[in-house]
Protein backbone atom coordinates (compact mmCIF):
# COMPACT_ATOMS: atom_id res chain seq x y z
CA UNK A 1 0.00 0.00 0.00
CA UNK A 2 1.27 3.38 -0.96
CA UNK A 3 0.72 6.15 1.53
CA UNK A 4 -2.91 8.19 0.39
CA UNK A 5 -2.88 10.93 -1.50
CA UNK A 6 -3.33 14.29 0.09
CA UNK A 7 -5.61 16.98 -1.55
CA UNK A 8 -6.58 19.92 0.02
CA UNK A 9 -9.87 18.76 1.88
CA UNK A 10 -8.22 15.41 3.34
CA UNK A 11 -5.29 17.75 4.48
CA UNK A 12 -7.71 19.85 5.90
CA UNK A 13 -9.73 17.25 7.76
CA UNK A 14 -6.00 15.54 8.69
CA UNK A 15 -5.57 19.39 10.94
CA UNK A 16 -8.72 19.59 12.35
CA UNK A 17 -8.94 15.61 13.85
CA UNK A 18 -4.89 14.88 14.09
CA UNK A 19 -3.38 18.08 15.39
CA UNK A 20 -4.08 19.14 18.37
CA UNK A 21 -2.73 22.72 19.06
CA UNK A 22 -2.16 25.45 21.67
CA UNK A 23 -3.87 28.65 20.64
CA UNK A 24 -0.35 30.27 20.37
CA UNK A 25 0.70 28.02 17.75
CA UNK A 26 -2.73 28.33 15.81
CA UNK A 27 -1.44 32.37 16.01
CA UNK A 28 1.46 31.87 15.12
CA UNK A 29 0.68 29.67 12.04
CA UNK A 30 -1.90 32.77 10.85
CA UNK A 31 0.82 35.04 11.57
CA UNK A 32 3.53 33.51 9.53
CA UNK A 33 1.06 32.63 6.82
CA UNK A 34 1.69 35.31 4.59
CA UNK A 35 5.60 35.19 4.83
CA UNK A 36 7.11 35.73 1.73
CA UNK A 37 9.12 32.31 3.11
CA UNK A 38 5.97 30.49 4.73
CA UNK A 39 6.66 27.19 2.64
CA UNK A 40 9.47 26.87 5.28
CA UNK A 41 7.03 26.21 7.95
CA UNK A 42 6.22 22.83 9.41
CA UNK A 43 2.35 21.99 9.68
CA UNK A 44 0.28 21.66 12.45
CA UNK A 45 0.16 17.85 11.42
CA UNK A 46 4.06 17.83 11.26
CA UNK A 47 4.16 20.10 14.79
CA UNK A 48 2.03 17.47 16.46
CA UNK A 49 4.06 14.42 15.81
CA UNK A 50 7.03 16.35 17.29
CA UNK A 51 5.29 16.85 20.02
CA UNK A 52 4.30 13.28 20.40
CA UNK A 53 7.75 12.14 19.83
CA UNK A 54 9.24 14.40 22.36
CA UNK A 55 6.84 13.26 24.90
CA UNK A 56 7.25 9.29 24.12
CA UNK A 57 10.85 9.96 24.31
CA UNK A 58 10.08 11.52 27.83
CA UNK A 59 12.87 14.04 26.42
CA UNK A 60 14.01 16.94 28.57
CA UNK A 61 16.99 18.62 26.21
CA UNK A 62 16.18 18.96 22.80
CA UNK A 63 17.85 20.49 19.65
CA UNK A 64 16.33 22.59 16.88
CA UNK A 65 18.39 23.33 13.88
CA UNK A 66 16.17 25.68 11.78
CA UNK A 67 14.29 27.87 13.58
CA UNK A 68 12.52 30.46 11.09
CA UNK A 69 9.72 31.66 12.72
CA UNK A 70 9.47 29.59 15.87
CA UNK A 71 6.47 27.08 15.37
CA UNK A 72 8.34 23.84 15.60
CA UNK A 73 10.29 25.29 18.71
CA UNK A 74 6.82 25.87 20.13
CA UNK A 75 5.51 23.00 19.47
CA UNK A 76 8.08 21.02 21.10
CA UNK A 77 8.52 23.38 23.89
CA UNK A 78 5.19 23.39 24.79
CA UNK A 79 5.77 18.97 25.23
CA UNK A 80 8.81 19.51 27.48
CA UNK A 81 8.52 19.07 31.17
CA UNK A 82 8.82 22.27 33.36
CA UNK A 83 12.29 21.53 33.49
CA UNK A 84 12.79 20.74 29.58
CA UNK A 85 14.97 23.57 27.11
CA UNK A 86 15.44 23.75 23.53
CA UNK A 87 18.41 25.25 22.51
CA UNK A 88 17.32 26.93 18.74
CA UNK A 89 19.70 27.57 16.34
CA UNK A 90 19.48 29.60 13.87
CA UNK A 91 21.02 33.12 12.57
CA UNK A 92 18.41 35.63 11.23
CA UNK A 93 16.91 38.06 14.35
CA UNK A 94 14.17 39.08 11.66
CA UNK A 95 12.65 35.71 11.33
CA UNK A 96 12.45 34.52 14.89
CA UNK A 97 11.69 38.15 16.29
CA UNK A 98 8.17 36.76 14.78
CA UNK A 99 7.89 33.79 17.13
CA UNK A 100 9.24 35.31 20.23
CA UNK A 101 6.06 36.46 21.28
CA UNK A 102 3.95 33.36 20.73
CA UNK A 103 7.03 31.94 22.86
CA UNK A 104 6.17 34.31 25.54
CA UNK A 105 2.23 34.28 25.09
CA UNK A 106 2.14 30.38 25.37
CA UNK A 107 4.27 30.47 28.49
CA UNK A 108 7.49 28.87 27.41
CA UNK A 109 10.06 30.78 26.24
CA UNK A 110 12.00 30.27 29.72
CA UNK A 111 12.56 26.64 28.03
CA UNK A 112 13.81 28.03 24.68
CA UNK A 113 17.35 29.67 24.23
CA UNK A 114 17.73 30.79 20.57
CA UNK A 115 21.22 31.32 19.98
CA UNK A 116 21.52 33.55 17.11
CA UNK A 117 24.74 32.07 15.06
CA UNK A 118 25.52 29.65 12.47
CA UNK A 119 24.70 26.14 14.14
CA UNK A 120 27.79 24.08 13.36
CA UNK A 121 29.30 26.72 15.63
CA UNK A 122 26.78 26.36 18.41
CA UNK A 123 26.97 22.72 17.98
CA UNK A 124 30.65 22.55 18.08
CA UNK A 125 30.93 24.52 21.20
CA UNK A 126 28.10 22.36 22.91
CA UNK A 127 30.42 19.41 21.96
CA UNK A 128 33.56 21.05 23.67
CA UNK A 129 31.75 22.41 26.63
CA UNK A 130 31.23 18.18 27.51
CA UNK A 131 27.61 18.13 26.41
CA UNK A 132 28.03 14.68 24.36
CA UNK A 133 25.46 12.27 25.32
CA UNK A 134 23.59 14.56 26.75
CA UNK A 135 20.32 15.56 24.79
CA UNK A 136 17.22 13.70 23.66
CA UNK A 137 16.00 15.12 20.53
CA UNK A 138 16.87 17.06 17.25
CA UNK A 139 14.81 18.88 14.54
CA UNK A 140 16.89 19.74 11.74
CA UNK A 141 15.36 21.91 9.69
CA UNK A 142 17.79 24.43 7.62
CA UNK A 143 20.53 24.62 4.56
CA UNK A 144 20.10 21.32 3.10
CA UNK A 145 23.89 21.14 1.84
CA UNK A 146 24.74 21.22 5.97
CA UNK A 147 22.40 18.25 6.53
CA UNK A 148 25.12 15.61 6.79
CA UNK A 149 27.55 17.84 9.26
CA UNK A 150 24.50 18.52 11.77
CA UNK A 151 23.17 15.01 11.36
CA UNK A 152 26.60 14.08 12.89
CA UNK A 153 26.91 16.56 15.41
CA UNK A 154 23.57 15.93 16.90
CA UNK A 155 23.96 12.12 17.13
CA UNK A 156 27.35 13.04 18.78
CA UNK A 157 25.34 15.31 21.32
CA UNK A 158 22.34 12.74 21.68
CA UNK A 159 22.51 10.21 24.56
CA UNK A 160 21.81 5.89 23.16
CA UNK A 161 17.72 6.04 22.74
CA UNK A 162 17.62 9.66 21.67
CA UNK A 163 16.16 10.69 18.41
CA UNK A 164 17.21 12.67 15.16
CA UNK A 165 14.26 14.18 13.15
CA UNK A 166 15.64 15.58 9.91
CA UNK A 167 12.74 17.45 7.83
CA UNK A 168 12.57 18.01 3.65
CA UNK A 169 14.25 14.69 2.87
CA UNK A 170 12.21 13.79 -0.23
CA UNK A 171 12.57 17.61 -1.21
CA UNK A 172 9.67 17.97 -3.42
CA UNK A 173 9.81 14.55 -4.71
CA UNK A 174 13.42 15.65 -6.75
CA UNK A 175 15.67 13.20 -4.84
CA UNK A 176 13.85 10.20 -6.06
CA UNK A 177 15.74 11.68 -9.67
CA UNK A 178 18.99 12.75 -10.91
CA UNK A 179 20.14 15.79 -9.77
CA UNK A 180 20.76 18.30 -12.05
CA UNK A 181 24.20 19.58 -12.60
CA UNK A 182 24.83 22.78 -9.65
CA UNK A 183 21.41 21.11 -7.59
CA UNK A 184 23.68 20.86 -4.33
CA UNK A 185 20.55 20.52 -2.24
CA UNK A 186 19.01 17.43 -4.06
CA UNK A 187 22.17 15.67 -3.94
CA UNK A 188 23.31 16.15 -0.24
CA UNK A 189 19.81 15.04 0.68
CA UNK A 190 20.33 12.03 -1.53
CA UNK A 191 24.05 11.59 -0.24
CA UNK A 192 22.19 11.73 3.24
CA UNK A 193 19.64 9.46 2.98
CA UNK A 194 21.34 6.72 1.22
CA UNK A 195 23.95 7.36 4.23
CA UNK A 196 20.67 7.28 6.64
CA UNK A 197 20.17 3.72 5.25
CA UNK A 198 23.11 2.25 5.26
CA UNK A 199 24.28 3.67 8.68
CA UNK A 200 24.46 0.82 11.74
CA UNK A 201 24.40 3.63 14.72
CA UNK A 202 20.59 4.02 13.90
CA UNK A 203 17.66 2.99 13.21
CA UNK A 204 15.61 4.69 10.72
CA UNK A 205 12.87 5.33 8.66
CA UNK A 206 11.86 7.72 6.03
CA UNK A 207 8.12 8.74 6.35
CA UNK A 208 5.94 10.48 3.40
CA UNK A 209 4.94 13.00 5.99
CA UNK A 210 5.26 16.77 4.96
CA UNK A 211 7.97 17.10 2.21
CA UNK A 212 9.54 13.60 3.76
CA UNK A 213 10.49 13.48 7.06
CA UNK A 214 13.25 11.27 8.52
CA UNK A 215 13.71 9.55 11.80
CA UNK A 216 16.87 8.33 12.85
CA UNK A 217 17.24 6.03 16.73
CA UNK A 218 20.73 6.72 18.06
CA UNK A 219 21.62 2.58 19.49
Amino acid sequence: MRTLPIDDRLFEYVLAQGAREHPAQAALREATRTHPRAGMQIGADQGALLALLVRLLGARRTIEIGTFTGYSALAVALALPADGRVLACDISDEFTRIGRPYWQQAGVAHKIELVLAPALQTLDARLAAGEAGGHDFAFIDADKASYDAYYERCLALLRPGGLIALDNMLWGGAVARPAAAGDADTAALQALNAKLHADERIDHALLTVGDGLALARKR
